[in-house]
C-alpha cells in the first residue's frame, strides 16, 4: 500500500510539472475574459447603436434632399401635356422633380435630441466598462479560488510526506519489536486518509479550473495552468487607505454604474425638453424642382388640303392635333402612323428644358390637436426624470451599503487571517511535541495523528483564510478605483 501512494504522489507531480503550456496570470486571464465574454460583447453592441443615434440625431438637422422621376405610358382620355386639351390618346411621359426642406426653428427641439443621443451613448459605453469590471472581478474570484485549492494540494502532500516518513520510522521500530504492529496499521491508515485528502484537493482544484475557464469562456479540454503568485508578495493597501467613507466618495466618480447613471439622467433632461419643444410651432423652409416631357404615340403623315383651311359645318375627314379639319372638295389624302421608340424620345431635351418650373416656400406647424400626445409625451419625460433620479439614489444607496459591508467583511477576514496564525503555530508546536513524545514511545499513534490532522486542519483553515483576506482587501481596492491586480 505504501508504494501505491507513494505512486499516486510522484506521478501527480510528474504530471503536474510536464505540462510546458505558458502559464496564465490574473491580467492574462481578464484581458481574455473582456475580449471573449458574451455580456461585454453585448454591451459593446449597445454602445455602437447608441454610436448611431448621435449620428441619425445630427443627421435631422440637415436639409432634406429627395430626386424622382417617373417614365410611364398613358392610356385613355386625358390631357394632353403640349396642347392642355383632353383628347383620347396614347402617350410615353417623364416627370422629374427635386425637393428640399429644412427646418428653420422648432425650439431647439433638434438640438436637444443630439444632446440627449450623446449623453445615451456616454452611458452606453459606461455599461461597457460596468461589464468588464464585472467580468474582471469574476474572473479574479474564481482566479483567486483556484489559487487556494493549489496551496491545498500543497499542503496535503506536505502531509503525505510526513505520515510516510512517521510510517518508515515505525516499521523499523516493529521490526526491531521496539513498538507493536499496532502502530504501523494506525499509521498507514492515516497515510491512506492523507492520500485520500489529497486527491479531494486535487478533485477540488480541477473543479476552480473548469470554473474559471468556463468564466473565460475557454474551451474545457484546452491546456491551462494559472501562474502561482508568491502570495507574501502581493501588494495590499492598508485600512487606514481603505476607510469606508473615502472609498465610497472615490467611487462616486469612478464606478461606470455611477457614471452611467450620471449620463442617463441628463440624457432624461434633454429628452424633457425635446418632448417640451413639440408642444409649439415649427417653421420650416422648403424648394422643390420639377419638369416633364410628353408625346404622342401617334402620328399623322401625308394629308393634302388643295388650299383650304378648316371649315365647320361639314363632316370631319381627319384630326390633326387638336384641330378638326374639314373640306368641302375631298381632294385629300391621309395616312397614319405608329412612332418606333426612339422617334417617342424626339424632342425630350426641349420639353425638359421648356418645362422647367421651380418653388419656394416657407411652412409653419402649429399643434393645435393631436389627442394629447404631444402633452402626455411631455409628462412622461417629466417623470421618467425623476424615476431616474430614484434609480440613481438607490444604486448610490447600494453602492454605499456594499462598500461598508466590504469594509466590515475586509476587517473581519483580516482579523480571522491573524487568528489563524495563532492556531497554525499552536497546532504545529503540539505537533511537534506529540512527534518527539512519540518517538521516545511516550505517546501512542492514534494521539500522534490527532495532532498531525489538527495541524492540516489548521493550515487549509489558514490558506482559505489568507485567500478570502486578500480578496476581500482587492474587492476594497476595486471600489476605490484602483483595479484588480496581484
Amino acid at each position: 500500500m505504501k508504494y501505491l501512494f507513494l505512486f499516486i504522489f510522484v506521478s501527480s507531480t510528474v504530471l503536474g510539472y510536464g505540462q510546458t503550456t505558458e502559464k496564465w496570470t490574473l491580467q492574462r486571464c481578464v484581458e481574455y475574459a473582456l475580449k471573449n465574454n458574451i455580456s461585454v460583447k453585448q454591451a459593446d453592441v449597445q454602445a455602437r447603436l447608441a454610436a448611431l443615434q448621435v449620428k441619425q440625431a445630427k443627421y435631422y438637422q440637415i436639409p432634406t434632399l429627395s430626386l424622382g422621376t417617373g417614365v410611364g405610358v398613358q392610356f385613355g382620355r386625358s390631357i394632353d401635356r403640349t396642347t392642355n386639351i383632353y383628347t383620347n390618346t396614347q402617350a410615353l411621359y417623364q416627370n422629374i422633380q427635386a425637393n428640399s426642406n429644412v427646418t428653420v426653428y422648432n425650439w431647439n427641439r433638434l438640438k436637444n435630441n443630439v444632446s440627449a443621443a450623446q449623453f445615451s451613448a456616454e452611458a452606453a459605453l459606461a455599461d461597457v466598462e460596468k461589464a468588464s469590471n464585472d467580468a474582471a472581478l469574476n474572473v479574479a474570484t474564481y482566479y483567486l479560488q483556484v489559487l487556494s485549492a493549489n496551496e491545498q494540494i500543497n499542503i496535503s502532500k506536505v502531509q503525505i510526506q510526513q505520515t510516510q516518513t512517521q510510517l518508515d520510522i515505525t516499521k523499523k521500530q516493529v521490526d526491531a519489536g521496539a513498538l507493536p504492529e499496532l502502530n504501523q496499521i494506525e499509521l498507514e491508515a492515516q497515510l491512506a486518509n492523507d492520500s485520500s485528502n489529497y486527491i479531494a484537493a486535487k478533485t477540488t482544484f480541477q473543479q476552480s479550473v473548469l470554473q474559471l475557464k468556463a468564466v473565460l469562456n475557454l474551451d474545457a479540454a484546452a491546456p491551462f495552468e494559472v501562474d502561482t503568485p508568491d502570495v507574501s508578495t502581493i501588494p495590499l493597501e492598508s485600512f487606514a487607505d481603505l476607510q469606508p467613507e473615502v472609498v465610497y466618495a472615490l467611487a462616486l466618480n469612478n464606478q461606470p454604474l455611477q457614471k452611467g447613471n450620471s449620463f442617463r439622467l441628463k440624457a432624461a433632461q434633454k429628452n424633457m425638453q425635446v418632448a417640451k419643444a413639440a408642444l409649439y410651432p415649427t417653421l420650416g423652409f422648403g424648394v422643390s424642382l420639377g419638369t416633364n416631357f410628353y408625346n404622342s404615340f401617334n402620328q399623322i403623315d401625308g394629308y393634302t388640303f388643295n388650299g383650304y383651311a378648316p371649315i365647320t359645318g361639314a363632316e370631319p375627314i381627319v384630326k390633326i392635333g387638336s384641330a378638326n379639319y374639314y373640306v368641302q372638295n375631298p381632294v385629300f389624302s391621309v395616312t397614319q402612323s405608329k412612332k418606333n421608340f426612339g422617334q417617342l424620345w424626339q424632342g425630350w431635351s426641349n420639353q425638359i428644358t421648356n418645362n422647367f418650373g421651380q418653388g419656394l416656400g416657407i411652412n409653419l406647424s402649429i399643434p393645435v390637436f393631436n389627442n394629447g400626445q404631444s402633452r402626455i409625451a411631455y409628462q412622461q419625460a417629466k417623470l421618467n426624470i425623476k424615476n431616474t433620479q430614484l434609480q440613481n439614489e438607490l444604486a448610490d444607496f447600494t453602492l454605499k451599503n456594499n462598500i461598508y459591508t466590504a469594509y466590515t467583511n475586509a476587517v473581519l477576514a483580516a482579523e480571522k487571517f491573524n487568528a489563524g496564525k495563532k492556531s497554525v503555530m499552536s497546532a504545529q508546536k503540539a505537533y511537534d511535541f506529540a512527534l518527539k513524545r512519540y518517538e521516545i514511545g511516550m505517546l501512542g499513534t492514534i494521539d500522534l495523528i490527532t495532532n498531525q490532522n489538527n495541524l492540516l486542519k489548521a493550515k487549509l483553515q489558514q490558506v482559505a483564510n489568507e485567500y478570502d483576506y486578500i480578496f476581500k482587501m482587492k474587492l476594497l481596492e476595486f471600489y476605490k478605483g484602483m483595479g484588480l491586480k496581484l
